[in-house]
C-alpha cells in the first residue's frame, strides 16, 4: 500500500528550477516572436522566476546563461535573487553564438578560438563564485557538417583538454553538468550526441562532473527511463533539462508530447531514491516558449512534472516487486498503469492547500493580474531574447 502521508511529504519538498532564458523572448531559428512585458534585464527575469515561486511553491531556483544575463555585480544579483525567495541556479554557458564558433568552439582547430571558449568556461565558474551557484552547465553545438572536414579523435581531445581545465578550477560543492544533443547545428557528427559520450567524459574528470539529460535530445523513441537508471546506478546523474517535443528538438511545454514517458523518467528517480532535494539532482526546464505567454507556460510545466511525480510516487512498489518477481508480466503492467491512470489533481490541490497556496495556480495567477501588470510597466527599454 502506497503511504499517503509520504507521499504528501515528497510532493511538498520537491524543487524545479526553471530557466531565465524562458522568460524572454524566444522561439525556433526561423522566428522570434516578440511579447509586451518580456523582461528587459535578469532582474525582470529572476522576478518572473520568483513569481512562478510564488504560485507553485516548488520552484525556488532559477538558472542563468551567460552572456544573456551578463550584470556587473554577479554578488549583488544574487543577494536580489534572495531578497525576492528564490536563489541562483546553473550557470549556463554559450559558446554558440559567436562568429568565431563556426567550426566549433572547444574542439576549434584554432588554438586561439578553443582558448577563448575554455576561458568563458572559466569565467561561468568565476560567476558561479559570485552567485552562490553549485552547478556549472555546459551545452557544446560543436560538430561537423562533411566526412572528412576535421579529425574525430583530434576534436575528442580537444573537447578533454577543455573540460579538464574547467574541471580543475571548480571548487567547494560546485560541480560540472554536461548536457548532449543528437544532432543541430552540426549535421554529421556532433561532438557530444549522446548520454554515452557525455558519461565518458564525465567519468574520466572525476565525481564532480556529472551528466545532464536533456529530454528533447534523443533519437525518436529512445527508452529516456533506461538512461535515468543506468545513470542513476553509476551516480553520474545530475539534472534533467526537461522539455517536450514531437519530432527534433523542439523545446516546449514539459510533458506536452508524451507524459506517460515523463511519469516513466520520474518513476526511475523516484524508484532510485533520487527525489529527494539533497540526493543532488537539478530538475531543470529548458523551454523556449514561441507563441505562449512565458509565466503562465513556465507555470504549466511545472504543474506537469507535479502531476508525473505525483503518480510515480502513487506506484505500489510492493505489488509490483511481487509482480515481477513471480514473472506475472500483465500484473506488472497494471500496477504500473493504475498509478498513471490515477487522477492526482486532487491530491495536488492538497499537497498546495496545506503549504497555504491557491490548489489551482495557473487559475490563481489569471485572477492575480500580474500578466497585465508587468505588461503595463515595462515599457521601454530593450526586451531580452536569445539572439535568434
Amino acid at each position: 500500500m502506497t503511504d499517503l502521508a509520504a507521499v504528501k511529504r515528497a510532493l511538498t519538498a520537491q524543487r524545479i528550477e526553471t530557466p531565465s532564458w524562458a522568460y524572454a523572448n524566444s522561439g525556433t531559428r526561423f522566428k522570434v516572436f516578440a511579447q509586451p512585458g518580456v523582461p528587459r534585464n535578469p532582474e525582470e527575469k529572476i522576478a518572473d522566476a520568483a513569481t512562478v515561486h510564488q504560485f507553485t511553491g516548488v520552484a525556488p531556483v532559477v538558472a542563468l546563461h551567460i552572456p544573456w544575463d551578463k550584470v556587473d555585480d554577479y554578488a549583488t544579483l544574487g543577494a536580489y535573487a534572495r531578497d525576492l525567495g528564490v536563489e541562483i541556479g546553473a550557470i549556463n554557458t554559450n559558446v554558440f553564438q559567436d562568429d568565431d564558433y563556426k567550426l566549433g568552439s572547444v574542439t576549434n582547430p584554432a588554438a586561439r578560438i578553443r582558448r577563448k571558449a575554455t576561458d568563458h568556461l572559466l569565467e561561468a565558474i568565476d560567476i558561479m563564485g559570485q552567485t552562490g551557484s553549485r552547478d556549472l552547465k555546459l551545452w557544446f553545438s560543436d560538430g561537423i557538417n562533411y566526412p572528412g572536414q576535421d579529425d574525430l579523435r583530434d576534436r575528442q581531445d580537444r573537447l578533454a583538454a577543455a573540460l579538464r581545465e574547467a574541471y580543475d578550477r571548480l571548487t567547494g560543492n560546485q560541480r560540472m553538468l554536461l548536457e548532449y544533443k543528437l544532432f543541430e547545428p552540426a549535421f554529421y557528427a556532433t561532438d557530444v550526441p549522446d548520454w554515452g559520450t557525455s558519461y565518458a567524459h564525465c567519468l574520466e574528470l572525476g565525481e564532480r562532473a556529472t551528466v545532464c539529460i536533456d529530454t528533447g535530445h534523443h533519437a525518436p523513441s529512445t527508452n529516456i527511463e533506461f538512461i535515468v537508471a543506468f545513470l542513476l546506478r553509476q551516480k553520474k546523474l545530475g539534472a534533467f533539462d526537461f522539455n517536450s517535443r514531437f519530432y527534433a528538438d523542439d523545446d516546449l511545454m514539459v510533458g506536452a508530447a508524451d507524459p506517460f514517458q515523463l511519469f516513466r523518467i520520474m518513476y526511475e528517480i523516484v524508484r532510485g531514491g533520487a527525489l529527494d532535494p539533497a540526493y543532488g539532482i537539478a530538475f531543470m526546464l529548458d523551454q523556449c516558449h514561441n507563441i505562449e505567454r512565458k509565466i503562465p507556460a513556465i507555470i504549466r510545466s511545472v504543474m506537469n512534472v507535479q502531476e508525473a511525480t505525483a503518480k510515480a510516487l502513487l506506484v505500489d512498489r510492493e505489488a509490483l516487486t511481487r509482480a515481477q518477481r513471480a514473472g506475472d508480466v500483465l500484473e506488472a503492467n497494471a500496477v504500473f498503469m493504475d498509478a498513471y491512470n490515477t487522477d492526482v489533481r486532487p491530491l495536488l490541490a492538497e499537497v498546495r492547500t496545506d503549504a497555504g497556496l491557491d490548489p489551482d495556480p495557473m487559475a490563481a495567477y489569471r485572477r492575480s493580474g500580474h500578466d497585465e501588470k508587468i505588461i503595463a510597466e515595462r515599457v521601454g527599454g530593450t526586451q531580452a531574447g536569445w539572439g535568434a
